[in-house]
């Protein structure tokens, strides 16, 4: 696992388990931008001149203030232009933060001095909950923070998680005592309705941890990826409720005629 040193701001590579070869590390979950820091980037010595340093450099802050002396960050952690790192990464991600110590949900386009419970909030409207990715950022981890565009506090999955719970359509009490594994398929994939992401095979991808499923990348394969994720559930579970999905009402023709598997997520819309 290659971490951020919080107080150098370079890589350090470890292997094992968190706690037992892996120390204890802080990880972060955010939207990405339109210029982010690579690994290249980074390794290059370039990431200084990318719009996105400002967030690897506050996100290291604010670790190392805290005591975390390594911190996770997806963008320039993960070496993307290698296939056979970025199908692991992609198949470690849920584990990586579900060990974090604590994991600092960014929301950029939010104020901390506004209270988030209002109605309307920019909270609410944050593009963070609008995200394939972010779905299991915010189930893994069993401790996270939400901070606003100035790095401040917001408040906490557990202070939060009746307006959470309101923004997403996840239940309450999933969210406060981490019960959510305990729900079924259907409902899980309940949760990832709306949620977008840039490539169309990270609509699958983003829930394998969800469903505790591996299997390879194959970008190209477009709506098949979904299909092999239906496909990785049922080998290991007997849970019928993947076949109650359906078309929204305007859409029910033969023409939408799919089989036994969903196309997308989209169709587990209850």
């Amino acid at each position: 696992m290659r971490l951020l040193n919080t107080n150098t701001l370079g890589f350090e590579e470890f292997f094992g388990e968190a706690g037992n070869g892996i120390p204890y590390y802080a990880i972060l979950s955010h939207t990405w931008g339109p210029d982010e820091v690579s690994y290249r980037d980074h390794a290059d010595g370039i990431g200084p001149s990318r719009q996105g340093w400002a967030k690897v450099r506050d996100a290291s802050k604010l670790a190392n203030e805290e005591g975390f002396e390594f911190l996770w960050i997806d963008t320039c952690c993960i070496d993307k232009s290698s296939s056979a790192e970025l199908s692991e990464a992609i198949n470690s991600m849920f584990r990586w933060y579900r060990d974090a110590a604590i994991c600092y949900a960014y929301l950029g386009d939010v104020l901390s001095s506004e209270d988030p419970t209002l109605q309307n909030s920019s909270f609410s409207r944050s593009r963070w909950f609008t995200r394939g990715w972010t779905l299991q950022e915010l189930l893994a981890p069993k401790e996270l923070v939400f901070v606003g565009s100035d790095w401040a506090e917001i408040g906490t999955k557990k202070s939060l998680q009746v307006i959470v719970s309101a923004i997403t359509q996840i239940d309450v009490e999933a969210l406060d005592k981490q019960s959510w594994p305990e729900y079924s398929i259907a409902q899980k994939m309940s949760w990832a309705v709306g949620r977008q992401t840039t490539r169309l095979e990270d609509e699958a991808y983003c829930l394998l941890g969800l469903f505790n499923v591996n299997m390879p990348m194959l970008y190209g394969e477009g709506r098949r990826a979904f299909s092999r994720l239906q496909q990785e559930i049922l080998q290991q579970s007997d849970d019928q409720s993947l076949f109650t999905w359906t078309f929204p009402e305007p859409e029910h023709s033969h023409i939408n005629m799919s089989g036994l598997l969903a196309p997308s997520p989209e169709q587990f819309r209850h």
